[in-house]
């Protein structure tokens, strides 16, 4: 899924310099961070290789509200804020996957700029005028000197202007406009009174998301409007306020479901004036969720990095549903407002969310969430299946209110399925159980390839059951995006396993033997005349000319060499094809020897996949399809390997701190900046925890201390700590482990003894016992 400046980030000054040079030296270690997690984070990751939904900063977990400045407005990819761009082009609502809303701009009015000020009204900006940390975001725009503040509830965003003294103060309200990755249409605005206005525009439509959207929203001021202009060229509007005061403060709350509802919201979560509380609200409840993993040692580079990753894995999915549970359902032929179950006090039992795909989140997310954020992905379990109560359909990609269909396969099986293994999830398991079959059957989400809205057949799921693979090329020919038959029919096959899993602990035996007989299907593409999984055309013959290195060549964001260790669900049934686990250890350990060079990732960015060199590397880190492979050392009985690659691949891959550098591919909505939490604290799900008897994998932790506060309504432990005293840049090997006094023999542990609680303690060295 595709220098000399200080950056004020949260309370800290941090000179890039100084990071840069601080990343290439090895600094002392340092204890448990004084600073608020909050603080800890670093907003600017990463963001000269921007996307829409890419950057936050005034914004809540999760929050339906997304604020912040664009400096980019037009594409998806590098939409939003850019660091590059050094040009404010508003301050818009919403950042979410194939969605984009309310863009306003504070202006002063002057004779020179009055004329044009609806066709230019954009301004330049200075980072070093910038302070950002999560729920908060301000800056300067240099052409009107006017000090914008930014910061937001779940549902509403607040603002503060400060303008200069006895300017003339306008917003511009730019509701007609492309604005990331779609254009915002039929804006409408109305005066209700002198403080408050309303109004409503219209998502335009893509391949992605077919149908339209009305974003509906609630204005309210501290200071009175004088007058409002509406432009006939452009639609768009531009709100006059008096000179006597210099701060305008203005609330915006939106809704998917009617101006009432958006006015609701304000009324729900923020009756109040003061900017400074709300400002402060936010960091506590960034606070709460960041603080539930506290590291010590490492560098102070090191935690603030882990902060930062553990921030980009809660956030990029966003509410859809208003306070009072209404939500916008457009599964059917016709658009309808649908009511989410209220509890005995008259709240959503849940909120309801749009969601990039769950491709991949088997060894990101599912982990993370299902350990620390139990609460959050009971929430997602919840508004899957209302997906389908509503639409008949577990969607794996859902924006305004409908499936994109965005990647392939049934991704959220394994979501749904470690929640329900993990004891998240303990109710309706026969209705849920049957809700996930019916993706994996004839015209369910698996035979649709990539935004394939109106057939079944890209993904090739008729071949899939009949003859065990996905045929490349699909002989119908095209339907949708990514219809590469290798690739599905892995994926397919890891998915079928984990359905068989949940299947078995409902007592299916027939359904049991079926998915776990199609969930061997991923031998019918690996070739060992190659010793490579390979794709076959319909008539089962193996793909001409075949290179395992050529990118999307029969497989997804990826090619052969990356894509052929995607079986999490059987190691040891690969490493068998390939004559044995010291030969498949031998093949992974020179993919990864290789892949050294070029840091572990094809490129920089997503985009630079691509690349005719960058993109023929074996191992990338950058994407999803292979980010499993260092722990599948552990498997193959050389977990010294695991400790030795995972070690390497962080510190070359995924220790930077700066806006050039960060995730090097797709960073896909949290997933790999879940990724990276795992990778340091070092514990890792192969198959994604959808095992009867969930387990993790133990690797070699970045920290000498990791503490893990659980979240009491679920688990019975207070807290799950990991010890590694003896850690350091040289001492990356586990020479001995003990669990609560007793000696752990294998790498690994299970999630019910880590959340029963305890101190998991790990004797460090820098020689392997191999």
């Amino acid at each position: 899924m595709r220098l000399n400046k200080i950056y004020k980030t949260g309370c800290i000054g941090i000179s890039l310099v100084l990071i840069l040079l601080v990343s290439c030296k090895a600094e002392k270690s340092v204890s448990l961070p004084k600073e608020e997690p909050v603080n800890m984070v670093y907003p600017l990751l990463d963001t000269e290789n921007s996307r829409w939904f890419y950057f936050s900063s005034a914004n809540r977990p999760f929050g339906m509200v997304n604020l912040n400045p664009d400096t980019e407005i037009k594409g998806d990819w590098g939409g939003g804020y850019k660091y590059t761009t050094d040009t404010i082009k508003g301050f818009s609502h919403v950042h979410e996957w194939q969605m984009s809303a309310l863009s306003v701009m504070p202006v002063t009015i002057t004779t020179e700029n009055s004329a044009n000020i609806f066709s230019d009204f954009y301004s330049k900006f200075s980072h070093e005028s910038e302070k950002i940390f999560p729920g908060y975001h301000s800056v300067v725009l240099d052409r009107y000197q006017i000090k914008a503040e930014l910061t937001s509830t779940k549902r509403v965003g607040f603002h503060k202007y400060t303008f200069p003294t006895n300017a003339q103060k306008a917003i511009l309200f730019n509701l007609n406009t492309i604005l990331g990755p779609c254009e915002n249409t039929n804006g409408t605005l109305e005066k209700n009174n002198d403080y408050e206005l309303s109004g409503s525009l219209v998502l335009s439509t893509n391949f992605r998301r077919p149908k339209p959207l009305t974003v509906y929203f609630k204005i309210k001021f501290n200071e009175p409007i004088t007058s409002i202009e509406r432009n006939a060229v452009t639609g768009n509007y531009l709100v006059y306020f008096g000179k006597t005061k210099d701060k305008i403060l203005m609330k915006a709350g939106i809704s998917y479901t009617s101006v009432e509802n958006a006015a609701n919201n304000i009324q729900q979560e923020l009756t109040h004036w003061d900017f400074d509380k709300a400002v402060a609200d936010s960091k506590n409840e960034w606070n709460n969720l960041l603080g539930r993993i506290k590291v010590e040692g490492g560098t102070e580079t090191d935690q603030r990095r882990f902060y930062t990753d553990l921030w980009h894995a809660l956030q990029g999915r966003k509410i859809i549903s208003d306070a009072n549970g209404a939500y916008p359902d457009n599964t059917g032929e016709k658009f309808r407002i649908g009511q989410l179950p209220l509890d005995e006090n008259g709240k959503p039992k849940f909120n309801h969310y749009n969601s990039d795909a769950f491709w991949g989140a088997q060894w990101t997310i599912n982990t993370l969430w299902g350990l620390v954020y139990p609460e959050i992905m009971d929430e997602f379990v919840h508004s899957l299946m209302q997906y389908y109560k509503d639409g008949g359909m577990i969607p794996r990609g859902p924006s305004g209110g409908n499936d994109t269909y965005v990647m392939t396969g049934a991704s959220t099986t394994p979501f749904i399925v470690t929640a329900i293994q993990k004891g998240i999830v303990k109710d309706d398991l026969e209705a849920i159980y049957v809700a996930l079959k019916k993706n994996h059957m004839l015209n369910g989400i698996m035979g649709k390839a990539g935004y394939e809205h109106n057939t079944n057949l890209g993904g090739g799921l008729k071949y899939y059951i009949e003859k065990g693979f996905v045929p490349y090329p699909i002989p119908e020919g095209d339907f949708g995006s990514h219809q590469d038959g290798a690739s599905q029919t892995l994926e397919y096959a890891y998915q079928d396993w984990t359905l068989a899993q949940l299947a078995k602990k409902l007592n299916h035996q027939e359904d049991y033997d079926y998915f776990m007989t199609r969930s061997k299907n991923y031998q019918n593409v690996f070739d060992k005349n190659v010793d490579w999984m390979r794709p076959k055309n319909v008539e089962g013959k193996w793909l001409e000319n075949f290179d395992p290195y050529k990118y999307e060549n029969g497989f997804i964001e990826s090619n052969g060499a990356q894509s052929t260790w995607f079986v999490p669900h059987d190691i040891d049934g690969l490493a068998e094809l390939m004559g044995g686990k010291e030969k498949a250890v031998e093949k992974l350990n020179k993919q990864f020897e290789t892949a050294k060079d070029l840091k572990f990732t094809s490129g920089t960015s997503h985009d630079a996949e691509l690349h005719p060199e960058f993109s023929r590397i074996p191992i990338n880190f950058g994407n999803q399809p292979s980010i499993q492979t260092s722990f599948i050392f552990n498997l193959l009985r050389r977990p010294d390997l695991t400790q030795y690659w995972t070690r390497n691949v962080i510190k070359e891959t995924f220790s930077g701190l700066s806006p050039a550098t960060g995730y090097n591919g797709d960073e896909d909505q949290g997933l790999m900046g879940s990724l990276n939490v795992l990778l340091k604290i070092g514990l890792f799900q192969m198959n994604g925890g959808t095992d009867k008897e969930a387990e993790y994998q133990i690797g070699s932790p970045l920290f000498t201390k990791v503490s893990i506060q659980l979240n009491p309504n679920y688990y019975k432990g207070k807290n799950f700590v990991i010890e590694a005293p003896k850690n350091s840049p040289e001492n990356i090997y586990i020479n001995r482990i003990n669990y609560n006094n007793t000696a752990v023999e294998k790498q690994t542990i299970s999630h019910s003894a880590v959340t029963n609680g305890g101190k998991l303690i790990l004797e460090m060295s820098n020689n392997s016992k191999q």
